[in-house]
This record gives C-alpha cells, structure tokens and sequence, in this order.
C-alpha cells in the first residue's frame, strides 16, 4: 500500500501521453501510479486513498466523468482530488459537464508542464485546508458533545447555526424546536427571571457581551439553576457575525450555597437558643439559693421547694449538655449500644413514667395502648427509652393544654412499631421535611415559649437507626396533630428471661464511716462535693491540685479519692497512675469525677487507675453507692 503525502493517480490509456504526465509529476517531487482504464482507476482509489487522480476524460471502457462519478459518490474516496484532462473534448460545455460530474478542476490540452504542475499544487494546498478544517471541525464537535455544558454557535440572535446535545438534558426540550423556534430555549426560563434574561440577552449586539444566572423550569416542577454566558465574534471589519454561547448547569453550586445559607442561619439561632436556654436555668438557681440563705428559722417547706427548684434546673442543664454531646458523638461515630434483649413493655413503662410529670402539668388526657402478647427486641434500654421519652415530651410540648396524647405499641412482621398520637399544632408541609434535622425549631403551642434547641428529634433519629430501625412522621398539617413513629426489628433469640438488673441502693448514709479525698480546682464544686460527703459522715480531705492531693493521699491514707481529671499542670490521670504505684494504698478505690463523659475519656481514666469514671453533674445516690461496693 503507498503512502498517502502526494501520491497521484494518473489514468490515460494514451502511452505516451501518459508518459509525459508521469514525467512532468515526477520531476516536480510527486510519486505516480499509472492506470490505463477506469476499472482499474476505481480499484486503485479505493484501496489506496490518493492524494489527487489525474484523469482522462476518454477512457476505453468507462468514461472518466462517470469514474469522477464514482470515486466522489463512495463515502471513503469522496475527499481524493479529481483533475480531469482531455485533448478531445474541450468545449465549454464539456468543461462544465466535468465539473458538475464532481472534478476538482478541467485541463484541456495540449497542457504546458508549468501549467499542470501548478494546478496539482492549488489542489493539494485546498485539500491539505480541508482536511484541517474538517480535522478541527471533528475535534470541536466530539468537545462539544461530550460536556456536560451547553455550547451555542449563533450567526445572529435569532439564528441558531450549532447547538451541542447537552441542551436536551438541561433544558428538557427539543433541540428540533429550537431550530424552527429559535425563542424556544427562552419559553423555559423561569417567569420570575424570564424578563431579566431576554433584555440582557437582546443588548448583546450592543454590549458585546451577555452572563446571567437563571432558572429553567423542568417539565417536573422543578428547576435547574444554569450560568448563561456569550461573546460577541466580530470580522475583520468589525462588524458581529457570530455569537459564541455556553451555558453552564450550576445546580450544585447553588443548592451549596442555599445550604451554606440555611446553616448559617440555624447555627445563629441555635447559638441564641443555646444562650437563652442555658440562662433560663440558672436565674431560678440563684433564687432558690438566696430563698435557702433567707429561710434559715422558716419552715422546712420552703427549703424543699428550694431544693427541689434547684435538682430540676440542674438536670435540665445536664440534659442539655448530654443531648449536644450525643449529636457530637453520633456524627463522629463514637456511639455504642449496649443491647439486650428485653420485653418492649418495660422500656416503654419507663419512659411513660418519666414523662407523666410533664404530661399532668400540661393536663393531657393519656392513652396507653399495649398489646396482650409479649414483643421481645434486642435494644439498648436507655437509648430506646430515650427515644420514646423524646418523643412524649414533644407530644406533649406541642400540644396545648389539656390535649390527648396516645402510645401505642404493637408488632408487625418482623418489626415492633411504637406510634405515639397528639391532637397539638400539627406540622406545616413546608417543615415536614425538615423535622428530623439538626436544629431545626418548629412553631409551639399558644401557651408555650420556644425552648429547647432544636436537637431531639434528630438524635432520636441517629438513635433509632443505629438500632437499625426507622423514624416516621405524620401530619396533616397546621392545626392537624401529628403520630411520630419508631420501628425497631424484633429479637430473633430464643425467648428465655432476660438477665435482671441489680440497681444499686439509694441510701446516702448506709454502711460504716469513710476516709474520702476529693480533688478538684474548682473550689464551690470541691467545697459542695465536701460538704455533702461530710453530712453522710464521712470524713472528707480537699486538694485544689494534683500534687497536693498526691501528698494528702500519702498522709492521710483514704479510703476513696473522687478526682476532677482537668486539673492545672498536672491533671487527674497522673493522680490516679502515681497513686497506684504507692505500695500503702494498695486498696484505694479511685474515682474520677469530670465534665469529660466521650468515650475516649472514660478509656483513659481505666487505663490511669480509676475504678470508676463519673461525669458531672454526677448521680449522687450511684457514686456513694459505688463507694460501699466491693
């Protein structure tokens, strides 16, 4: 096969003035082949691609406008060069006939050498440009139609001359439409940016230039946000002749910054409802105290309700605490369940026992519907109890006054489903959706001020499907109630009795008198902790810091030292390490006491020494029931 640079055909079945054609090429650096009839001519083409056919118009079995004919119609020789020659026919209208039969050029002879060398050369210069166009025209068309972006080719406004087929995956219309309607792409602009976008459009010829962001409507209801840009492309007389345009699909960009914006938004409000909620407390703890220092010769009465203001707050601020904590822990994976297999009916008691304060000072009616047969799942009790607790205190929140509230456990399938009932305010469609997210603050009863911050309901979410259960909401919107509702899988063990759960006692004073050291540089939290350990009897040592609990331990030999772990310089866990080296304190139990409650905290204070680690605000019945323990 021949190589394809400047390789001519040359088919004459005339000897010799084959021959001189042959010679003339030759000498000016072309390779020929020579043919002597049309047969052989359209063989040669289509096997071998030459650059040019230097063809006879008389040829001795096809004629060489039909063989012009042939080469020109076949699909893979339509490019090769056709320049007919003829001694005989040499009329205009034979030059003609030539021509429209598909030859590049008509020579009529006799045909000097200059002449003919000079016409192969204008033809492969014309070729050698085509192919480069034709080259880039294929380039730009497969970048074109293989990004995601729409690209537009305009010879004016309304006059579409290429558009790439990405424009039916954005637009979701025809590109055939836009074609005949060159307005078409406008029709499904948004009408709230419609206007904008066409004036801007049509002042391109004066401006030179068009970018706008806009929506197009999708046949859906939906719509794509797209980035529109076009260039105006001037002459040589700098005149407009073409508008270049790509559109650009910035659906994710914009979605990004709708959420950056939402965030931003709840991360304020949840900030001023952290401070609000976390102030509300502590203005009646204060009162309460200074009720306590007032009272001192009153009735015991009022000591109670002093003390009993102050438990309430205080564990409203730990629950606080606790929630955010376990939002922190759950999205760094730091979770972990502590499943047994339980009957549904005790955690659900539980939680309806804890949540019943709640739901008789909103005066609810309640409804508790359980079912006669016992339905076993394998949970984390507090976690599940959690959960339903959640979801009764928003019940009942969101429910005005004197409302009905029902729970109903059943078991369906594989599944035991808990469905709990308000006639409250109902939810908005609009927030439907969103009621499961982090922060999130929906409207509350007539009779109710915003509180809480907006985390419930996505831990209980987070809870539920670690349990690898699901969450539901129903409402039929503002005014209509709402039945949030929780499937957990049910247990697939044998049903054997589970393991009972020995609680620990709840005296403050039971067992004898105990040597305690308790460490920490917060000195109301040392001096409370202190006096609260010394009116059960026992006789109590104070450090402010790690050496000189260290030196107290050594001198005073304690039964028990309740440790803070963030200490200055020294903190707890180097306590707990250097006391386990020393050799007289051998039965020293050593608890750590501390505002660290992940995970991590706890691995660390077993690994230092620690017996037990408790987070503040602390149970006071568990630590000095842990006290007495073996």
């Amino acid at each position: 096969m021949f190589p394809p640079e400047n390789l001519i055909l040359n088919v004459d079945d005339n000897e010799g003035a084959r021959y001189a054609k042959t010679r003339i090429l030759q000498n000016a650096g072309f390779q020929v082949v020579e043919v002597e009839n049309g047969t052989d001519a359209i063989a040669f083409v289509k096997k071998n691609r030459p650059d040019l056919v230097l063809l006879d118009v008389k040829l001795p079995d096809i004629n060489g406008i039909e063989v012009c004919r042939r080469i020109k119609e076949e699909p893979s020789c339509a490019a090769v060069l056709v320049l007919q020659t003829s001694a005989a026919l040499t009329e205009r209208e034979d030059k003609i006939r030539g021509l429209e039969g598909g030859a590049d050029n008509y020579l009529v002879a006799p045909i000097e050498a200059d002449e003919l060398v000079a016409n192969v050369r204008a033809l492969l210069r014309l070729r050698s440009t085509q192919v480069e166009l034709r080259n880039s025209e294929e380039r730009f068309r497969e970048l074109a139609e293989n990004i995601d972006d729409v690209f537009w080719v305009l010879s004016s406004l309304n006059q579409v001359l290429y558009i790439s087929p990405a424009y039916e995956q954005i637009w979701q219309r025809s590109m055939q439409n836009l074609r005949s309607h060159p307005d078409d792409w406008l029709d499904g602009v948004h009408e709230e940016d419609r206007q904008r976008v066409e004036k801007s459009f049509l002042a391109i010829p004066q401006h030179h230039k068009y970018d706008e962001e806009f929506r197009i409507l999708q046949p859906s209801g939906s719509f794509t946000w797209v980035r529109d840009r076009a260039y105006a492309v001037k002459n040589s007389s700098h005149e407009i002749y073409r508008i270049v345009r790509i559109t650009h699909d910035i659906s994710i960009e914009k979605n990004a910054e709708h959420a950056l914006r939402e965030a931003d938004k709840n991360k304020n409000t949840f900030l001023a409802t952290l401070a609000h909620e976390l102030r509300n407390p502590l203005a009646p703890i204060r009162n309460a105290v200074a009720i306590m220092q007032q009272m001192d010769d009153s009735p015991g009465e009022f000591q109670k309700k002093a003390r009993d203001v102050i438990i309430r707050q205080v564990d409203h601020l730990a629950h606080l605490v606790d929630d955010l904590l376990d939002v922190a822990r759950i999205s760094q994976g730091k979770i972990i369940l502590k499943k047994s297999r339980v009957e549904l009916r005790t955690v659900i008691q539980a939680a309806v026992e804890a949540a019943t304060p709640f739901l008789e000072e909103r005066t609810h009616t309640f409804d508790l519907v359980m079912p006669e047969e016992e339905i076993w799942v394998d949970v984390d009790t507090v976690r599940l109890g959690q959960c339903i607790g959640n979801l009764l205190h928003n019940a009942a929140k969101f429910t005005p006054v004197g409302g009905r509230i029902s729970l109903k456990a059943e078991s369906r399938g594989d599944v035991a489903k808990i469905s709990i009932k308000d006639n409250g305010i109902g939810i908005s469609a609009s927030t439907l959706s969103q009621v499961f997210d982090l922060f999130t603050q929906g409207e509350v009863a007539a009779d109710q001020v915003q509180d809480g911050l907006g985390i419930g309901l996505s831990l209980t979410k987070k809870l539920i499907e670690l349990h690898e259960g699901k969450i539901g909401v129903q409402s039929a919107g503002t005014g209509q109630g709402s039945i949030f509702s929780i499937e957990v899988p049910l247990s697939t063990a044998a049903n054997d009795q589970p393991e009972k759960t020995v609680l620990p006692s709840l005296s403050k004073k039971s067992g004898e008198s105990l040597r305690i050291l308790v460490v920490d540089d917060n000195q109301d939290s040392r001096e409370i902790m202190a006096m609260l350990l010394s009116t059960m009897g026992h006789e109590v040592f104070e450090a402010p810091d790690a050496l000189a609990a260290i030196d107290l331990a050594k001198q005073n030999i304690p039964d028990a030292v309740i440790s803070d772990i963030g200490l200055p310089k020294i903190d707890g866990y180097h306590i707990a390490r250097e006391l386990r080296c020393e050799p007289t304190l051998a039965g020293l139990k050593l608890i750590a006491l501390t505002g660290y409650g992940a995970l991590d905290d706890q691995q660390k204070s077993k690994e230092a020494g620690f017996d037990r680690h408790f987070v503040k605000p602390a149970n006071m019945d568990e630590l000095v029931s842990f006290l007495y323990e073996p």
